[in-house]
């Protein structure tokens, strides 16, 4: 087989099941069940119905029978009623069979051989019982009745037993079983029929958010505004919410895309022209002016672009938040080994951490680039004045100061700094405008702090306030 097709097949195979055939499936097969169910139940109640009417029939014939028998001078005389046998004969395919005995079982009429009652059946005396037996190669059923019988001579006993096959009730039974399996049968169509309706129309919402959202351009985000039951606002909301987080993370991208593209054309529009002018000049002087412009512009579009892709990789981690137990303290000592120059001159920096690993939940690359970020901008704006960083812990929270000995902040700018690509009054050229943009957006989202403020002996300092955790 080639390789190219095991997938395929492996997909085909493990296709997921229609939801409507499923419903369609467990409620037809509870619809035969319950079919089967009352099946059975027509034919037991046919059964008892059929054998309750005969029976009626058997034991009045049975008794009109015994009231016939006479005890006249100790002699037993019968005038048998041949009316109450041909009420038993209505039935033209059963056969009728009696007899009558004394006390005894000394035959007095009637068929001699038919079988006897069973023991459990009852007393001499008693009720009519009734039992079925065999006889005559097939099922019978019978009932024996006993009279006492006193004349002025002598007194006795006599049991009549009367016999019918069992034809016409299988007959009636059989026909009130058909009767019902017709009613069953039509009823369970109707609910078949019922059921698909039913299933059809469950599944109408589900195929109007499908057409709603296939008749959409791609960039249609807006939330689904379709009428749906209860059972599917969960899954709708739920859909409105991920269409509003694609929507936000589309209209974040191209914000980063216009930006990007405004930002970066300016500094290669200046490298493209010095470029020409390098080639132009032939001055040796003029032209190495010009190419420390183009060495300087080029610097900057590097700064720049890595900081481009440093707010375009944290929106991304931001947006999932794939957090985890981070020692911010072991944190910040690799930012500081990645933002600090390892070629002359070296800023000095004074460290103050607290001992023992601090633990908060976040992304530990998010928190490392805007330490970076941070670290970054006290370097640029300190000079050859020492740089200090403190790592405390203070009621639940992790805190971490950055301070530099620059020119601080001016206080219309408090705000406005941390947004993208804004860049406070007086500052040195060269900056992009996101450092720390980034940071505000990570220790936003790391559910943290952070305040900016002027030192008195002048400089800058920026104080994080992060959640800690246990471990």
């Amino acid at each position: 087989m080639p390789p190219d097709q095991v997938p395929t097949m492996v997909a085909e195979r493990q296709a997921p099941p229609s939801l409507r055939r499923t419903l369609t499936l467990y409620l037809g097969v509870l619809l035969a069940v319950f079919a089967v169910a009352l099946l059975f139940a027509a034919r037991d109640y046919g059964q008892r119905a059929a054998n309750r009417s005969y029976d009626h029939l058997l034991v009045s014939s049975a008794l009109s029978i015994a009231d016939s028998v006479a005890l006249v001078e100790g002699q037993w005389q019968v005038d048998l009623p041949y009316a109450a046998l041909d009420l038993l004969a209505m039935a033209p395919e059963d056969r009728v069979f009696y007899r009558v005995a004394d006390s005894r079982g000394k035959l007095i009429t009637g068929y001699g051989d038919l079988p006897a009652a069973p023991r459990s059946s009852g007393r001499p005396g008693d009720a009519p019982r009734l039992f079925d037996a065999p006889y005559s190669g097939e099922p019978v059923r019978f009932v024996v009745v006993a009279r006492n019988l006193a004349s002025p001579s002598a007194q006795g006993e006599v049991q009549v037993q009367v016999g019918q096959t069992r034809r016409a009730r299988e007959a009636l039974a059989q026909e009130m079983v058909n009767r019902a399996l017709l009613a069953i049968s039509v009823l369970s169509l109707l609910s078949l029929a019922l059921v698909g309706v039913g299933v059809h129309r469950a599944f109408r919402p589900l195929v109007r958010v499908e057409r709603e959202l296939s008749r959409r351009e791609p960039s249609d985000l807006r939330p689904l505004d379709a009428h749906v039951p209860r059972e599917m606002d969960q899954m709708v909301a739920a859909l409105n919410r991920f269409m509003g987080r694609l929507s936000s993370s589309n209209e974040t991208l191209r914000a980063f895309m216009a930006e990007a593209a405004h930002q970066m054309r300016t500094p290669l529009a200046a490298l493209r022209a010095q470029a020409q002018l390098a080639l132009d000049d032939e001055d040796p002087e003029d032209m190495r002016r010009s190419l420390l412009a183009i060495e300087r512009n080029a610097s900057h579009m590097s700064r720049l672009l890595n900081q481009l892709l440093s707010d375009a990789s944290v929106i991304h981690r931001s947006n999932l938040q794939r957090y985890a137990s981070v020692d911010l303290a072991e944190t910040v000592h690799q930012a500081l080994y990645e933002a600090l120059p390892q070629a002359e001159p070296i800023p000095r920096v004074q460290l103050a951490m607290t001992t023992g690993p601090v633990w908060v939940q976040g992304d530990a690359l998010l928190l490392r680039e805007a330490i970076k970020n941070l670290v970054d901008n006290a370097v640029k704006y300190s000079g050859a004045a020492p740089l200090q960083v403190a790592l405390t812990v203070d009621a639940g929270h992790a805190v971490l100061t950055i301070a530099d000995h620059g020119p601080g902040i001016a206080p219309g700018d408090a705000g406005r700094v941390f947004e993208r690509f804004a860049r406070g009054d007086g500052v040195a050229a060269g900056g992009a405008g996101l450092g720390l943009a980034i940071v505000k957006r990570v220790v936003d989202g790391h559910g943290g702090h952070i305040d900016l403020s002027n030192r008195r002996e002048g400089g800058l300092v920026a104080t994080i306030r992060l959640p800690r955790s246990l471990s």
